[in-house]
């Protein structure tokens, strides 16, 4: 099967199970978007959503943002991963936005990955949901699942947004891609998941895919697994 024939079936599948794609992360604008995924890096949407309210009670402006210390923004998401440097990264952000931008987050991806702390995914991100511009921001479930249907060689991210935007049609790109999301957390785990019964692995996957990751979660279990007693 082409590749875009199967992305077409998966895209069919993803869109009965997943008619409505509401964005993860609580925010009230794009600013508030950006801090969001910002924080969202190697910490959980859950614990995203949990710490935003006290920071943007605090500032939901950049020039608010701007005013605060770095001190007080950390207070509000020291629960999150790699705090100290995104509190930094935030309060030197609002700061850009204000001294640059006229107080507004740009519509512009290059702007945005200018900014402090914000990458090609943050800004990809922003650019979809804030904007409407049809973008394919790539995170790490997306990644994994393009390889494991074949949709991608799984090398880089890169190479991976390129490879899905390709199959899929551009005004798919800003849903689809959080389809995919969803799928992943709630259906498609990395470890310990038999790729033979997943409902789009079980076609899309090849039989070399499947045993792989089976012989891999097995060796991972063994290592994993207490000695008895007396064994050296």
């Amino acid at each position: 099967m082409k590749r875009s024939e199967k992305a077409h079936r998966i895209l069919a599948q993803l869109e009965g199970f997943y008619p409505e794609t509401p964005v993860p992360l609580d925010h009230t604008s794009p600013f508030e978007l950006l801090v969001a995924v910002l924080l969202s890096a190697q910490t959980t949407d859950l614990r995203v959503n949990l710490v935003t309210p006290d920071l943007f009670r605090k500032a939901n402006t950049p020039a608010a943002m701007a005013r605060l210390e770095v001190d007080d923004i950390l207070a509000s998401i020291k629960t999150c991963g790699l705090a100290p440097t995104k509190a930094k990264n935030i309060r030197r952000l609002a700061e850009m936005l204000v001294e640059e931008h006229g107080g507004e987050v740009p519509a512009s991806l290059e702007a945005l990955e200018a900014l402090p702390g914000v990458g090609h995914k943050t800004a990809s991100v922003v650019m979809a949901q804030s904007f409407g511009v049809p973008t394919f921001p790539v995170d790490t479930h997306i990644h994994r699942l393009a390889a494991r249907w074949g949709l991608s060689n799984d090398t880089t991210v890169e190479k991976t947004e390129a490879d899905l935007k390709a199959v899929f049609p551009r005004e798919t790109w800003n849903k689809v891609h959080l389809q995919i999301i969803f799928f992943g957390r709630e259906h498609c785990p990395a470890r310990y998941h038999d790729l033979s019964t997943c409902p789009i692995c079980a076609w899309a996957s090849s039989k070399t895919r499947q045993a792989q990751e089976k012989r891999r979660d097995a060796s991972v279990a063994k290592k994993r697994r207490p000695q008895s007693p007396g064994r050296p």
